[in-house]
């Protein structure tokens, strides 16, 4: 069949299951149908003036970009028309019957059947286009791309179900019009009044005149008429270039939404003009929730470019560090060419100082809400830590120049609160210090449980000594980088000799080194018994209730890092743990006189130790058997 006979094709199949999810779940906020489609509309105008810097043609001898919104009472019918950059047939296809988009199916993975909260991760998604669905029983697209003929124009058509149809038409304007084809019970759209509320609230801020036919009184049908003039509806101002005194919240609010496609509102933003060495605008605007691919660090960022009021490029990563991916808004530059490429940003020394001080103006806002006294401020730093303090914690390593700002802006558990909230700072940690600590004691595990109940902490707690709870997968790898903060080291209770510093007195040293002498022969035999598991078997004072515990050397990677590099497929260097035992415990007490079943008492108390820390055991049916004959023996 030749393209230009009218053809049937399939939906995706994620785009069929996208439709239905969004139909449901959206219908109660239905009047973001049009933002969604006058957004898709601004966009498209945005990259005709970007495309034309090179090729003026493309503009056809009509450079006055602008979006034009009608309806049709008698037809059901609502048109979102614009002259932007248009579609060929295949862009059609592609962009109307497909989701080219990465982490689809991590996305539909994570959707609950919760309809609230479904509704807020597929605004995040981005459903642009396929919003008109809301309202609409079928729609109509006719587009031309920019510099084709007349005769390349497309028409698609789809009743939102399984296909659509796609056909080639004479079209003599390019861009692109959708005619909305209203469901049944919708005829409160097809109103001037209704439609330019809803344009004024959700669309105000487009830079783009957003035009509609006049309406005057007519006395003789006692009603208003259309009449043939148009009128633009919104500021048709870029919202960033006014005056933060003329922008009210609401609408920051609905200008985020726009840049972000969330329908939730953001936590917290900024909104700057920078001069200097280098000048530009910025708004910036944190999220109050993850979007669903978070943690594909490949993912572009969240920020548009412009140069001088020109959009030049979605999600220029170069703008914001990749710890910061989750920031969404608009960059607009004075200095830079209208023809920079991602390629020239990667070489500006004008993008280095934008992406510094939008650093600085982000981890600013971050401060403002973690050190604030107000309640509603802390609630929503929790609710950012939440949401997105794993992704921060990279920081860390990633940003030397910010890592003191950011070391101030961590939060853990800690065994100073009984939950797993992060809500503690290294200064609240310090500030609970006891007299001659020289430390700040952390412990790593895989599960916030698994690290409140591990052996190492039982002399911590006896001594009333806080400790840090670190269960994220990123904790690890962000202490090789955070090593001290304000001169107190960060010391891990399960790594190295236990060095309590002055939390210990002169008579528990001395006690200490006597029990040591004792236990020499001890510890001698049990060396001899796991010289295959153990690096080294020693007497520790670290335990109060356990009988023994692994431990690390100092400059080795710990069992939990080991375990989550095996676990991730990766190498980790083999070393073999230290095991430590408790000189008061019964058990360790009962090896002195133990001949026999010396060695396999041995094997025991370091297989337990394992499973303690949440390791695995290598030859687990060994360790059971040996634990059965030890029950069944007198």
């Amino acid at each position: 069949m030749s393209e230009h006979e009218k053809q049937t094709l399939g939906f995706q199949a994620e785009v069929k299951q996208l439709l239905q999810l969004m139909i449901h779940s959206l219908y109660s906020n239905k009047e973001i149908f049009l933002r969604e489609l006058i957004s898709n509309a601004s966009d498209a105008a945005d990259k005709l003036r970007f495309e034309a810097i090179n090729n003026a043609s493309l503009f056809e001898n009509d450079a006055d970009l602008k979006i034009k919104v009608s309806f049709d009472k008698e037809a059901r019918t609502i048109t979102i028309a614009d002259n932007g950059i248009g579609m060929t047939r295949d862009e059609a296809v592609l962009h109307l019957g497909t989701i080219a988009k990465s982490g689809t199916k991590e996305f539909f993975g994570k959707l609950s059947g919760d309809q609230q909260k479904d509704a807020a991760m597929i605004g995040q998604f981005g459903v642009g286009f396929y919003s008109g669905f809301i309202v609409a029983d079928k729609i109509t697209v006719e587009s031309r791309r920019a510099g084709t003929s007349a005769a390349e124009g497309v028409r698609w058509e789809s009743a939102g179900e399984g296909d659509f149809s796609v056909e080639a038409i004479d079209k003599a304007d390019r861009g692109t019009s959708i005619t909305l084809h209203l469901r049944e019970g919708e005829d409160e759209f097809l109103s001037s009044w209704k439609l330019k509320s809803v344009i004024r609230t959700y669309s105000d801020h487009i830079s783009l005149p957003i035009l509609m036919q006049k309406e005057e009184w007519d006395e003789e049908k006692k009603a208003q008429v259309l009449k043939d003039e148009l009128e633009t509806v919104n500021q048709a101002s870029a919202l960033w270039a006014r005056s933060k005194s003329d922008i009210t919240p609401e609408q920051y609010e609905e200008f985020y939404k726009h840049v972000s496609h969330d329908f939730q509102a953001p936590l917290t933003y900024t909104h700057n003009r920078v001069e200097g060495r280098s000048e530009y605008t910025q708004l910036l605007f944190i999220p109050s929730r993850a979007p669903f691919d978070m943690w594909d660090r490949n993912k572009r960022g969240g920020i548009k470019l412009y140069v001088k009021r020109v959009f030049i490029m979605d999600d220029a990563e170069q703008l914001m560090p990749v710890y910061l991916r989750f920031v969404k808004g608009v960059i607009d530059s004075n200095d830079l060419p209208l023809n920079v490429s991602r390629e020239i940003l990667q070489e500006s020394r004008d993008i280095k100082a934008i992406r510094e001080g939008s650093t600085k103006r982000v981890l600013g806002m971050l401060e403002e809400l973690a050190n604030a006294d107000e309640q509603e401020k802390k609630d929503k730093y929790a609710t950012f830590w939440t949401e997105f303090g794993q992704v921060l914690k990279e920081g860390i390593g990633e940003d030397a120049t910010n890592k003191e700002r950011l070391a101030k802006l961590l939060r853990f558990a800690s065994t100073h609160n009984d939950s797993d909230a992060q809500t503690v700072s290294l200064a609240d940690y310090l500030s609970r210090a006891k007299e001659g600590q020289d430390k700040i004691y952390y412990v790593t595990a895989d599960s916030y449980i698994a690290a409140k109940n591990s052996p190492h902490l039982e002399i911590f707690r006896k001594k009333g000594v806080e400790v840090l709870l670190l269960t994220d997968r990123v904790d690890e790898w962000m202490l090789s980088f955070l090593t001290d903060f304000e001169g107190k080291e960060l010391a891990s209770v399960a790594k190295g000799d236990l060095d309590l510093g002055k939390l210990e007195d002169e008579a528990e040293k001395k006690q200490h080194e006597a029990t040591e002498t004792e236990f020499k022969d001890l510890v001698e035999k049990m060396k001899t018994a796991l010289a295959d598991k153990a690096k080294d078997v020693r007497v520790t004072f670290r335990l109060t209730d356990s009988p023994a515990c692994l431990v690390a050397d100092e400059n080795e990677l710990s069992g939990n890092l080991v375990r989550m590099l095996k676990a991730a497929g990766q190498a980790a260097p083999e070393s073999k743990p230290i095991l430590e035992v408790n000189p008061d415990h019964p058990l360790v007490q009962r090896l002195k006189y133990e001949e026999a079943k010396f060695a396999d008492w041995s094997h025991i108390l370091f297989d337990q130790a394992m499973l303690a820390e949440g390791g695995t055991l290598v030859d687990p049916a060994a360790f059971v058997k040996r634990l059965n004959e030890m029950l069944l023996s007198k």
